[in-house]
């Protein structure tokens, strides 16, 4: 009798193990597939799959996909099994655009919603992405950011730079757009058959998402803001940290450029102006320190901005390194890549391999 149940139980082992690689067949009978790319981050997904109970709306599955991590989420995924409808799923490192894609093939849902495992969601953020869609019918949408109360002081800092009308990300956090809208990973929403016409995410490393975005308008499809569906988000939890993924931006949009470069807008130039005109002027402080003035006046704009609307001092000062790391990080990556692309001529890999998968 032990040998039988022996054999049986490696039977079902090695039926999940194939359940676990190749994509499940199901019926599309679900409104939203929740997809969560994960790396490393057992305890910010905790927090995300906690926020996904508490969704006044109901009608969505959650696919977790570990991609290569070192301190798996297994077990947090297992705690939430009797409350959300979640799978989880492991597989090698590739980055999370191809992770989101091995989510995307086992999803059921009529509309994907790609979100970082950084985030948190309001109750209402399923309510206000159905009240969108029944109003009229999206291709893709997507949503700001705003920062929890439950973030660090540093995070607050960081979340005012990528949201501030006094740097690059002045939209972000606002209720309307300059041109076209351009959803982002950390908050991306996609119909089904959108998202399998297009083929998914592409194998960029950096700036995968507005590449998708870019595909979807020359699709034919359409992007959406909705106002109302916005999503607490973490982002990076120190400054150095901050700066290697701004800096990863800078280098994707000479990387989209190369790919499509009607896509570079003057906007985009802004935060490498900012770094040269920064540089220009330090330079020149040994001979006039007026030189600084500008860059001093900066600075106490962005402090009693954030002082104001962060309601604390504290995060104002933080402020200040926060935006200019944001301007200057952006910046470096762009100068760095536009050598390395544009004058060098090397490609996407060759030109930045070791920041690949890091």
């Amino acid at each position: 009798m032990h040998g039988k149940i022996t054999v049986c139980h490696q039977i079902k082992t090695y039926l999940c193990n194939i359940n676990s690689r190749n994509p499940i067949k199901r019926d599309r009978d679900m409104r939203y597939s929740v997809i969560i790319p994960v790396y490393n981050r057992p305890d910010e997904a905790d927090e995300l799959l906690q926020s996904l109970t508490r969704q006044s709306f109901k009608d969505f599955e959650v696919i977790i996909v570990e991609d290569g991590s070192s301190v798996p989420c297994k077990d947090v995924a297992e705690r939430y099994q009797n409350i959300l409808d979640i799978r989880y799923y492991a597989k090698p490192n590739s980055g999370p655009g191809q992770t989101r894609n091995y989510g995307a093939e086992r999803s059921r849902g009529e509309y994907l919603i790609i979100l970082d495992s950084d985030c948190i969601l309001p109750e209402g953020y399923f309510a206000a992405v159905e009240e969108e869609l029944q109003k009229a019918p999206a291709d893709a949408f997507g949503g700001p950011d705003r920062a929890h109360v439950s973030f660090t002081d540093i995070q607050k800092a960081i979340n005012y730079s990528m949201t501030s009308f006094f740097t690059t990300g002045g939209i972000r956090g606002g209720k309307k757009k300059m041109d076209k809208f351009y959803p982002r990973s950390f908050n991306m929403g996609v119909r089904r058959e959108v998202y399998e016409t297009l083929g998914g995410f592409s194998r960029m490393r950096f700036g995968e998402d507005i590449d998708f975005s870019i595909r979807i308008f020359k699709g034919g499809y359409a992007c959406r803001l909705f106002p109302g569906a916005w999503v607490y988000h973490k982002r990076r939890t120190d400054l150095k940290k901050f700066f290697k993924q701004v800096h990863n931006s800078g280098i994707a949009r000479i990387n989209l450029y190369k790919k499509y470069p009607e896509s570079l807008k003057t906007v985009h130039l802004l935060p490498a102006a900012f770094t040269l005109g920064v540089a220009v002027l330090l330079a020149g402080a040994p001979f006039c320190l007026y030189s600084l003035l500008p860059i001093a006046l900066y600075a106490l704009l962005v402090c009693t901005d954030s002082t104001l609307r962060n309601k604390s001092l504290r995060i104002g000062v933080y402020s200040i390194a926060a935006a200019f790391i944001q301007l200057i990080g952006y910046g470096t990556g762009f100068w760095r890549a536009w050598w390395n692309r544009c004058i060098c001529g090397k490609d996407e890999f060759e030109a930045f391999k070791k920041n690949f998968y890091k």
